[in-house]
């Protein structure tokens, strides 16, 4: 089968695909979506109650706003979707996105394979993406000497699939960490789902229900979420939701390890970006090649930063029933923002709980038996339906950090602007270098580090983007704005390229 060649490959649909394709438009990207429809997690991982956790005007494009972008609001997946799709038709992104072409292998080429004839064509049908890089020396040369890499896609049409090869000199990988792999507990000899008689499904196989079969799903059954984030938190919503009424059952939430849970956006009427995400705020904390100075400094205002975790924590404590359920942390909320942790709750979370829809269990371990599950302290619970809400393993599909809308965005301008030649990557172990210290910073500050989280500095982290490409890092029009108005997408609309 002949290879398609093109500049550009983008694989994923989801925000940072659609921020990729507008930005590289020029080269006219070739965007390959595995499923029938853009949107990422928000399409295929979410559920009927699900919304975004930060009010809209902090969840845009920068040259793209909401219709009622100062509307406080947390915005629907649904009216979410219907902001990418209203975004990818006005940039006319549509054309670039080949649906239904899952990839299934890339590696680095200086040669052309017939891929018809290879030895090595494997049509991988996995859900993940194998990266296997070679190096393979035949006798077509790439264009002009150029090492290419080589994209296998399966493709779907109507009942029958088949490999398609194709050739890129740059690929940007859109995959994100959520959704494909979902984190599955390891369970001892006859304590796993083999021995309970009622139903095991993971949130992801959740979301692919709609709202009528999920309702029905739940509706007069004991239910189980294991879990205590913001999808489990959801799930028990939804769960209390559909058992209104006299034969409605309570669902039973499994919690292993205690987060700080947030009500809205406001901490003893304060707006909670003063805290956090603005450069005032974010001069407390220490953050990458800050300098023996910073280091000193950040030292010595560290009463503040506890200070600030402090006041939130006990603002929580007197808002929320947390001492009440049992479910107060035991480390600083500091931790917790710093790790991506933190979970908007649902308006209605402690109501219900109030009202015995939703109970709490805290277990370290547990497992199934015929009825139900069972807890280390020997108790039992019993259940018809026992969901999994032990989120995605993203390590498995490549290792990335967590990024948002704005920090999506900010990167395929920097992105677009190196390929522009523009500008020129630093040597290798200069990157690797800033790689190792920011995962330091981000080690010393929780105890929960499994994935890079740049919260704490991320205007810095953006500052040091904006310098690469020659922008200017200080963004507003003044110097109190600077330093207390938090930043947003708006903030960084182009300069000239």
């Amino acid at each position: 089968m002949a290879v398609m060649f093109s500049k550009i490959g983008i694989i994923g649909g989801g925000i940072s695909g659609l921020a990729a394709a507008k930005q590289l438009a020029q080269y006219n990207p070739v965007v390959l979506e595995a499923t029938d429809s853009i949107g990422g997690v928000w399409k295929h991982c979410s559920f009927r109650t699900t919304k975004l956790q930060t009010p809209r005007c902090d969840y845009e494009f920068s040259d793209f706003p909401w219709p009622l972008r100062d509307n406080s609001s947390f915005p629907s997946y649904i009216e979410i979707l219907d902001y990418l799709n209203s975004y990818a038709t006005h940039f006319d992104l549509f054309k670039f996105i080949k649906f239904n072409s899952r990839v299934t292998e890339i590696r680095l080429a200086t040669n052309i394979i017939d891929h018809d004839h290879n030895p090595n064509n494997n049509n991988n049908n996995n859900n993940n993406i194998n990266i296997n890089i070679n190096i393979n020396i035949n006798n077509n040369l790439v264009s002009a000497g150029k090492p290419v890499w080589e994209v296998a896609v399966q493709t779907t049409n109507g009942s029958s699939d088949h490999i398609q090869w194709y050739g890129f000199e740059f690929i940007v990988v859109c995959m994100g960490k959520y959704g494909d792999v979902p984190i599955i507990p390891k369970y001892g000899v006859n304590k796993g789902p083999e021995v309970f008689k009622g139903k095991v499904m993971h949130s992801q196989e959740y979301s692919d229900l709609t709202p009528q079969d999920s309702s029905t799903l739940l509706k007069g059954k004991k239910v189980v979420v294991v879990g205590y984030k913001k999808s489990a938190i959801d799930l028990a919503v939804e769960c209390a939701q559909a058992n209104q009424g006299e034969d409605g059952k309570s669902c039973t939430m499994v919690v292993r390890t205690l987060h700080w849970i947030v009500p809205h956006y406001s901490i003893w009427g304060l707006p909670f970006y003063l805290f956090y995400s603005t450069r005032f705020s974010q001069f407390l904390h220490q953050r990458p090649n800050q300098g023996t100075f910073r280091n000193l400094l950040c030292h010595l205002l560290s009463p503040a930063r506890k200070a600030t975790s402090k006041m939130i924590e006990s603002y929580l404590l007197w808002k929320l029933p947390l001492a009440k359920y049992g479910l107060k942390p035991d480390h600083p909320f500091e931790e917790d923002y710093a790790s991506c942790q933190m979970a908007i709750l649902p308006e209605t979370f402690f109501q219900e709980a109030d009202k015995g829809m939703i109970n709490f269990k805290r277990a370290s371990d547990w497992w199934f038996w015929e009825g139900g599950v069972e807890f280390e302290d020997k108790t039992k619970l019993e259940a018809d339906l026992v969901i999994l809400a032990t989120g995605y393993d993203g390590k498995k599909k490549l290792k990335a950090s967590v990024s948002n809308l704005h920090t999506s965005e900010i990167r395929c301008k920097w992105l677009a602007r190196l390929i522009g030649g523009k500008f020129k990557l630093p040597s290798m172990e200069k990157m690797v270098d800033q790689i190792n210290t920011e995962t330091q910073i981000m080690k010393k500050t929780t105890r929960f580090y499994k994935r890079t989280c740049i919260s704490t500095f991320s205007i810095n982290h953006t500052d040091e983007i904006c310098q690469e490409m020659g922008w200017s890092s200080w963004r507003k029009n003044n110097w109190f704005a600077e330093a207390f108005s938090p930043y947003n997408s708006r903030d960084y609309e182009d300069e000239e390229i």
